[in-house]
């Protein structure tokens, strides 16, 4: 098992990219602006700024005066969907998917919201996704999948959760 997880680099630079954080405060949920989504303000749109911020009201009545679409992408090719995922917004995101967004949208990286919310283990969000019909095969700019993701990330039970959603075990990334 250990083989499988050996996915550091010797420099310890990660092969998923400038955007993967290793692990988050354990007991402490980091407020809207996390390091894996360089985020600023001025990119954002009124959608995803209150995506990022977990505020549903704000992201309904947003949609309600017609300020933005559902889908409508940031500067970075981000939608709601990623940024409430990658911030671990469970109530934005159920809403969001109710409102039958597009799942596998990419930003700028190629990464889905599926992508996002394995890569900063939010599993609950991950998991919403996947049961609403993610595709966890999608590749993001350097090859990787969600499994990628998880798997670099050393969780198991997210892994087994898109291994049990048909993820391709032997899907090859370009590292």
């Amino acid at each position: 098992m250990k083989k499988l997880f050996g996915f550091r680099s010797k420099k310890g630079v990660s092969p998923f990219g400038s955007s993967i954080s290793l692990g988050r405060d354990r007991g402490h949920h980091k407020t809207s602006f996390q390091p894996w989504y360089h985020i600023r303000d001025k990119d954002l749109r009124k959608i995803h700024k209150a995506a990022s911020v977990g505020n549903v009201a704000k992201v309904q009545q947003v949609l309600l005066l017609g300020e933005n679409a559902l889908n409508e992408k940031d500067k970075r090719n981000r939608t709601a969907l990623h940024l409430a995922c990658a911030n671990g917004h469970l109530a934005v995101v159920a809403f969001l998917l109710e409102r039958r967004c597009q799942l596998n949208l990419c930003d700028s990286e190629n990464r889905t919201a599926l992508m996002k919310a394995v890569e900063c283990q939010e599993e609950e969000c991950a998991t919403l996704l996947l049961e609403h019909g993610a595709d966890p095969n999608l590749t993001d700019a350097n090859g990787n999948t969600a499994l990628h993701h998880a798997v670099f990330c050393q969780n198991v039970s997210l892994a087994a959760k898109l291994l049990s959603y048909d993820a391709n075990i032997e899907a090859r990334n370009e590292v």
